[in-house]
């Protein structure tokens, strides 16, 4: 595909996958169910393994748009490779999803009525609860506050009945996340050295230190498939990123010095407890990231929207 048909606002979604072959038949075909069909689909392959190449031949209802990576590059890298892909295209906005989430019916189309700049669909798991992570409040003034994230939706609402229709958010996940061209000419594509984890922090930091509105909208729902265990892999070789991810973006984009400065309280405070919670492994992953987050400090040559190269 060269670019997107011409004529009214065009909509590109972009899914990355990584050996989740079955999932990813799902969120395909909720895309294939929407009652507004998005003009393109760029789908991410990270290099899986499995029987992801099958599934995406099944679904010749959608007008696929295939990126195969010859490496696995993360979420990160994945979203950076699609997001730029989908640009290229011609896309007004772009909705950005992982491979394990399915919308509903009208998830575009409601999200289409608002105008905003970025917009969030808001996630429930499989039985219709409320599990939308996006923060209300993400603090990165106080020095106090060892988690940034001090409110989130399904922290603040009980329900999806008990939200207004839409809720201002200060930072989303890459499920059901769409943006305005706009956004991506004013700030470029997601860093993909994040590798996994908090790019999309990273991304949204961008967008609203630029100006532009985040809003969560009641009435798009995005299905999430798997439960959220992130919390408990600490000593696994995501907590490396986790640790690593979050450091950074105290490191970036933290109001004041001793905001900055809280990575190394947070390295401390770990160390001190590693023996009774996530032991050496924890300790090395935290220590690891601390050095790796360093040289992390300034935001990368992000490529330029329009643009094949690298920014300078």
């Amino acid at each position: 595909m060269s670019g997107l048909d011409v004529g009214g606002e065009r909509v590109a979604v972009v899914i990355v996958t990584y050996n989740r072959a079955d999932l990813l038949d799902l969120t395909l075909a909720g895309l294939a169910a929407q009652t507004r069909l998005p003009d393109a689909v760029v789908v991410v392959d990270n290099a899986s393994t499995d029987h992801t190449a099958d599934v995406i031949a099944r679904h010749r209802e959608l007008p696929l748009d295939v990126v195969r990576s010859e490496e696995n590059t993360g979420g990160a890298g994945g979203f950076h490779q699609g997001l730029r892909r989908a640009h290229g295209l011609g896309a007004d906005r772009i909705w950005l999803m992982d491979d394990d989430v399915v919308p509903a019916p009208d998830c575009l189309e409601v999200l289409l009525g608002h105008d905003a700049p970025c917009l969030a669909a808001v996630r429930e798991d499989k039985a219709g609860t409320l599990v939308e992570k996006a923060a209300l409040t993400f603090d990165l003034s106080n020095p106090l506050r060892i988690r940034p994230k001090s409110a989130s939706v399904d922290s603040t609402y009980s329900s999806r009945a008990e939200m207004p229709e839409t809720v201002p958010l200060e930072n989303v996940a890459f499920e059901g996340f769409l943006v305005k061209r706009e956004v991506v000419d004013a700030i470029g594509f997601p860093d993909p050295t994040f590798f996994i984890f908090y790019d999309d922090v990273d991304f949204v930091i961008r967008a609203r230190r630029a100006g532009f509105e985040v809003l969560g909208v009641r009435d798009a729902v995005m299905v999430r498939q798997l439960d959220f265990d992130q919390q408990h892999a600490l000593d696994t070789w995501k907590g490396f990123y986790m640790f690593r991810n979050l450091f950074v973006v105290h490191f970036r984009y933290g109001e004041n010095a001793l905001v900055r400065a809280k990575p190394w309280l947070i390295v401390l405070a770990v160390l001190l407890l590693s023996p009774l919670r996530g032991g050496r492994r924890e300790a090395a992953n935290v220590t690891k990231a601390i050095r790796s987050a360093r040289g992390m400090r300034t935001l990368p040559g992000v490529a330029k929207a329009g643009s094949d190269t690298p920014a300078d």
